[in-house]
């Protein structure tokens, strides 16, 4: 008997330090469903190497009470019905607790009315920008799973208006992807647009994939406007474009935050977009923002100034905190994540160093507030934010910021348009 209990005690150690291997080894595996190729891939493989990003950061900071977040990411092919298929094997199969993505909204909407809602399980969405997701959380039809690190082309609508009277533009054609992003972001935009004296001469739809888009610029181009709105994807977009200006279109653009694109300037030329401008969800510079810039690229092979890399890390960043909060309980992950925002939290930033102190401020139940890569942000109860706008222009085949416009403004603006 001595003997046995003196084995076990000899050997307890060796027991503990075991169990404590197996907890730092083990794994919580976050879905993620990315535009990696399609019309949208650029703005895809930005987005899911910037999660990976944030979740190296955590990971180097501690990880998870010892787990490591790991990511199973899949890809949409910019396609809705792929994207269902993928988030619901990582739904039902996996039992994730999150899924991040999609990027573009004509991928997210399907996601959430077809898995994510009905499932109860949180999805976060880097980019996708259609008010229609706004709309179904006030008519109840998300369960209040949803959130987003982008602005609302409601109001995206608004600043392009405003930019676009501010450089002239008096007599606009629009061409638009015909999906919902495309439709709305039209919407807002020839609203916001015809209020502040401007004028829409046509607006034309167009699908993905054509293999000619010729007959959309004749009918852009049937009454003589001074520039053309285009509202697109960096692949389509730079077919429309090139198409406009073969037929003696008038070289001056507006252009939708996705269109921030070097495959896009060199696909077109730069020498055609001398005047070409857009707008952007903008970033209230913090110094995750510094961190973010300095690293990202390093990291990915990626510019920091693809419009999905930023908004993507604080995807990864927000998703990973409210983990650390919430546990292996996926029901409690809604909530967590609005304390991961918590206004009166203790400041943290991006980085290892910035995500040790904050794990560590939750294992003592205190509350933080991440201010991220975009700026600090909150979520309202429908899992949108508010936050400036970025105003950029192309000058020598390279985007540079000409101006922004405050959340301030642009809802002054709107409540004038009401």
């Amino acid at each position: 008997m001595k003997m046995t209990i003196l084995r076990l005690t000899t050997a307890l150690p060796f027991l503990l330090a075991s169990g404590i291997a197996q907890a730092a080894d083990c794994d919580i595996t976050v879905g993620l469903v990315m535009e990696l190729t399609g019309p949208a891939g650029e703005y895809g493989q930005a987005g899911a190497k910037s999660v990976e990003m944030a979740f190296r950061d955590i990971n180097d900071a501690g990880g998870i009470n010892g787990c490591h977040l790991v990511t199973d990411t899949r890809d949409s092919q910019s396609q809705g019905n792929i994207a269902v298929d993928a988030a619901t094997q990582l739904v039902q199969v996996k039992k994730v607790p999150v899924i991040i993505g999609g990027i573009i909204s004509s991928v997210s909407l399907p996601i959430l009315t077809s898995v994510t809602s009905s499932a109860k399980v949180v999805q976060v969405s880097p980019a996708s920008s259609s008010p229609t997701l706004t709309q179904l959380g006030r008519e109840g039809k998300t369960n209040g799973i949803f959130f987003r690190t982008i602005t609302s082309d409601a109001l995206q609508g608004v600043a392009a208006a405003k930019y676009a009277i501010d450089k002239g533009f008096k007599k606009l054609a629009v061409i638009h992807i015909n999906n919902d992003f495309g439709v709305n972001m039209a919407g807002e935009f020839t609203r916001a647009y015809e209020a502040l004296g401007g004028k829409i001469v046509s607006k034309t739809p167009y699908n993905e994939k054509q293999s000619s888009y010729a007959s959309e610029v004749t009918a852009g181009m049937a009454d003589a406007p001074d520039g053309l709105y285009l509202v697109s994807t960096p692949v389509d977009g730079a077919t429309i474009a090139r198409t406009w200006i073969s037929q003696g279109g008038v070289q001056k653009f507006l252009l939708n935050d996705g269109m921030n694109s070097p495959d896009f300037i060199d696909s077109v030329g730069a020498e055609y977009l001398n005047e070409a401008y857009g707008t952007s969800s903008g970033t209230s510079p913090t110094p995750s923002t510094e961190y973010f810039t300095k690293n990202y690229k390093e990291f990915s092979g990626i510019d920091p100034a693809n419009p999905a890399a930023d908004r993507s890390y604080d995807a990864g960043a927000i998703v990973g905190l409210a983990l650390a909060i919430s546990g292996d309980d996926r029901t409690k992950v809604r909530d967590a994540i609005y304390k991961v925002v918590d206004p009166n939290g203790t400041p943290i930033h991006a980085g290892k160093e910035e995500f040790a102190k904050a794990l560590q401020l939750i294992k003592d139940g205190k509350p933080i507030r991440y201010e991220g890569v975009i700026g600090p942000v909150s979520f309202d109860e429908y899992g949108d934010i508010t936050g400036p706008f970025r105003l950029w222009k192309i000058v020598d085949g390279m985007v540079t910021t000409d101006g922004e416009m405050s959340t301030s403004e642009v809802q002054e603006l709107q409540a004038r348009m009401r």
